[in-house]
């Protein structure tokens, strides 16, 4: 499966260092397609120098050392040109990214994501994932 991350479940995989976060992003990395979109990178770098400065270096480490497919976001978007309705433009961007790129799991935590209504990709929280996938 392709399967691609919110900010904040990378976030507090690989910064804040959760275990439990830590042992899906393994078992993504080991068994299936993990796809970062180069805006939840930028704004993993933005939000490690601003809340935990000095933690970069973590991200360096993890992005030289893990397999992943980096694909590319938006920019920005016009309301105009949106295709479905979410609340905070940021986590329009990143959801465009995932039904563009064909990602079959966006896991995250933000409630946002689950108001939308689309069939692809299966939006779940790490703890559905951990029960339905590992």
């Amino acid at each position: 499966m392709r399967i691609m991350f919110d900010t904040n479940i990378l976030y507090s995989a690989i910064v804040l260092k959760s275990i439990y976060l830590n042992e899906i992003l393994e078992n993504v990395v080991d068994n299936h397609v993990l796809i970062l979109c180069s805006y939840v990178v930028d704004e993993l770098y933005d939000v490690a120098a601003r809340k935990h400065p000095g933690k970069e270096n973590d991200l360096y480490e993890f992005m030289s050392e893990q397999s992943f497919e980096l694909v590319n976001s938006l920019e920005f978007v016009e309301e105009k040109d949106m295709i479905f309705e979410i609340r905070d433009e940021d986590d329009y961007i990143i959801l465009h990214t995932a039904i563009v790129e064909k990602i079959d799991v966006l896991i995250t935590n933000d409630k946002d994501f689950f108001e939308v209504d689309i069939k692809c990709p299966h939006i779940i929280t790490p703890k559905e994932f951990k029960d339905n996938y590992m």
